[in-house]
């Protein structure tokens, strides 16, 4: 697993300018350096920020974190909860109901969010598992606070789908190390 890459000194700086889609945009580069010399911190930054308003990748800050030698359960541990506390910003903006900060912050149109009301009516905080999923999981946390669903059980679900979610990266790279990174950045 993680032994590896201490032993090869391979650093997340070399991890994240490996990843094709940094080769054409370098605010992202700094963004994602910067979060790194922050360690741990940087990674819940992240984190919480791919959750919220910066579209950017969580996974590759965890797997970068992995790969510059990061103990797997304190990087599983600090990427899901800050993703899960963005996702609960995000219900927070929902429940508040100030559509010109959501639209601004979230790029979330009161048309776009009246869509997901059937899906929100029928599953209900279950919903909450999905907000991991990317563009649309934003939309399923504002609706879920628009709502005003139960917020201890739309915690729950928010927090065990970052973890389902986190965990399989974590397990996958301890398991598998050099192949799963080999395998993943020809997709990255």
């Amino acid at each position: 697993g993680y032994r590896v890459f201490q032993e090869q000194k391979v650093g997340f700086q070399d991890w994240v300018t490996g990843c094709k889609w940094q080769k054409d945009t370098g605010s992202k580069e700094f963004i994602m350096e910067y979060l790194q010399e922050l360690g741990y911190i940087g990674l819940f930054i992240g984190s919480f920020l791919a959750a919220t308003v910066i579209p950017f990748s969580a996974e590759i800050l965890l797997i970068g974190m992995l790969v510059a030698g990061g103990d797997p359960l304190i990087t599983f541990l600090t990427a899901t909860s800050g993703n899960s506390l963005g996702s609960l910003t995000s219900y927070g903006m929902g429940y508040l109901g100030r559509w010109e900060w959501i639209e601004k912050w979230f790029h979330v149109s009161r048309e776009k969010l009246e869509r997901q009301k059937s899906r929100i009516d029928r599953y209900g905080p279950l919903l909450a598992m999905l907000c991991w999923l990317p563009f649309i999981g934003d939309v399923f946390a504002i609706g879920l606070g628009f709502y005003k669903l139960n917020f201890f059980k739309c915690f729950t679900f928010i927090v065990l789908g970052k973890a389902l979610r986190f965990g399989v990266w974590v397990v996958l790279y301890v398991l598998y190390g050099q192949s799963f990174i080999d395998f993943i950045m020809q997709y990255i």
